[in-house]
């Protein structure tokens, strides 16, 4: 893996790409990215930053509804973080430790996170170390 890591863009579908620019969300500002120590998520003006040793796991999602899955949300059942510009697929990633992202202030902190990129398998590898 190259020092500044892998990086990984996210999957628009077209007909939620001028509403989540509207809120600053284009494929320039919407990416996942991974190197050797931390996992950096930018989606729009939402970020999220984590040690890699803090990926307590991940498992493929998807297809989803449009309504729990477009734009930056948080689950009300697990205080998960979704970031989603796709129904067809994403990647559920568990933390160690929950970790801050949608709110300033570092509350509430979640468990988990799904993100829509294109490449969700080669996420999980990138994340796991599986080839």
């Amino acid at each position: 893996m190259a020092t500044d890591g892998q990086l990984f863009r996210f999957r628009f579908d077209r007909p939620f790409r001028q509403v989540l620019a509207l809120i600053g969300v284009r494929p320039s500002t919407a990416w996942v990215r991974v190197d050797a120590d931390d996992l950096v998520v930018r989606f729009g003006p939402w970020r999220l930053r984590t040690g890699r040793d803090n990926v307590a796991g991940v498992e493929p999602g998807g297809p989803y509804r449009w309504w729990r899955a477009i734009g930056p949300r948080l689950s009300a059942s697990d205080l998960g973080v979704t970031f989603g510009s796709s129904t067809l697929a994403g990647l559920c990633v568990r933390f160690v430790h929950p970790v801050p992202a949608l709110v300033p202030g570092g509350r509430p902190r979640h468990p988990g996170m799904t993100v829509t990129v294109a490449d969700p398998a080669g996420l999980a590898r990138a994340l796991t170390g599986d080839a």
